[in-house]
């Protein structure tokens, strides 16, 4: 490639990443004119994946394009060990067989996204259990104690006086010597993992092996637009939610986060990003163009036809009026601080005009949340940000705080 079309590739793969160690070195490999071993790990730690964990996923899919090999490493012998980043207490592994069913669900939903016959799955069982009791502990020999500790969830811990079982040093070692396994030539990463990246430029170095390139990715805020797109905090969007759902989400995104989400999981070029900002700069409503990432996030994991009717839910169990371009923002505040049940939300948000009329449209079964119908025993969480409907003409975002 000439220098040109090198810096063309850099821009796209360098799109919405938080980091690149070391930049130069990327460059040098992407001008080797041969395909480089892409790896990202991921531990099956739980069946469904959200929008938040394909970030990393998109990336991936954009070296494909580029003609190199995708290695998705299943970390099948580290989520038996746990994972402790960014925990503030040790994390209980995973059995064999929790592993194994979550990692055939991981396969069937990112095969979404990569093509299959460029990607190579392997598993880090194939190698860590063929390491006896003497190879680990000279994997765990290269690597001081002291250092350990300088990685921010250990330190707090170890600064709070909260345990560190040994086994969680571990972690990192053994992420790490997969890039030696693999021989990796660049790595993906959460932020929150380069420790463990940094890990395995060292045991590559150390093995005689060329340095991995490390590329780290941000994490991607929930739909309140602040806190990490989680489950537990339901701000979140699942690669298996409806259609309809799946695009009632999306359209209740705040204006802040469409070229956030944009950059990170639209497929569209740098190029057509930039004219849609420019459209909206010029007057054009963000509602209809959070419409068109909708309709391509719902085609990516659900096709054409389902996308084309997700805008009245026509591909969900259960029908939803059309959502308004223009869609109101309404705070509900929670005195209390704690969840407030469904017919609380629905008599702040202004969406019914008391207590019994929240109970008829309940009763009737008219209520939805992000495309879903709720019943009474549906409660809001303080920071959940959803699209709240009350029968066919009340609608609005609501924001718990």
């Amino acid at each position: 490639m000439t220098n040109s079309d090198i810096d063309g590739v850099l821009a796209e793969l360098t799109r919405g990443v938080e980091e690149v160690i070391p930049v130069e070195a990327l460059r040098a490999r992407l001008s080797l004119g041969r395909p480089l071993r892409i790896k990202a790990g991921f531990d099956p730690t739980a069946p469904d994946l959200h929008l938040g964990h394909t970030v990393l996923i998109n990336k991936l899919r954009q070296f494909q394009q580029f003609g190199h090999q995708v290695v998705f490493l299943i970390g099948d012998f580290t989520g038996m060990i746990g994972d402790p980043t960014g925990k503030s207490a040790t994390r209980p592994p995973l059995t064999r067989e929790d592993v194994i069913r979550n990692a055939q669900s991981y396969r069937e939903q990112v095969f979404k996204i990569l093509d299959p016959a460029k990607t190579e799955v392997r598993f880090n069982s194939e190698w860590m259990d063929k390491i006896d009791a003497a190879g680990m502990i000279r994997l765990a020999g290269q690597y001081t104690v002291a250092r350990m500790l300088e990685r921010d969830d250990f330190s707090k811990r170890y600064a709070n006086e909260q345990s560190i079982s040994i086994h969680e040093f571990l972690y990192p070692l053994v992420q790490g010597y997969d890039s030696v396994a693999l021989q990796a030539d660049v790595e993906l990463g959460g932020t929150d993992q380069k420790f463990n990246l940094l890990m395995g430029r060292m045991l590559q170095k150390n093995a005689g092996q060329e340095p991995q390139v490390i590329m780290t990715m941000p994490i991607l805020e929930g739909l309140d637009g602040v806190q990490k797109m989680s489950k537990s905090l339901g701000n979140y969007i699942g690669v298996s939610d409806l259609p309809g759902e799946m695009y009632g989400k999306l359209l209740s995104l705040p204006d802040g986060l469409i070229w956030r989400y944009f950059d990170l999981l639209s497929f569209r070029s740098l190029s057509e990003i930039e004219a849609l900002k420019r459209d909206v700069e010029s007057g054009r409503n963000p509602q209809e163009v959070k419409q068109l990432l909708a309709e391509e996030i719902v085609t990516r994991f659900h096709g054409a036809e389902l996308a084309s009717r997700a805008h009245n839910s026509a591909g969900n169990q259960v029908g939803l009026g059309e959502i308004p371009e223009n869609l109101p923002d309404v705070d509900v505040v929670s005195e209390a601080g704690g969840a407030l049940p469904i017919a609380t939300v629905l008599r702040l948000a202004g969406l019914v005009k008391n207590g019994a009329a929240a109970k008829d449209v309940l009763a009737r079964g008219v209520v939805y949340v992000d495309a879903v119908a709720v019943g009474a025993d549906y409660m809001m969480r303080v920071g959940q940000v959803g699209v709240v409907q009350a029968g066919k003409k009340k609608i609005a975002r609501v924001i718990v705080k």
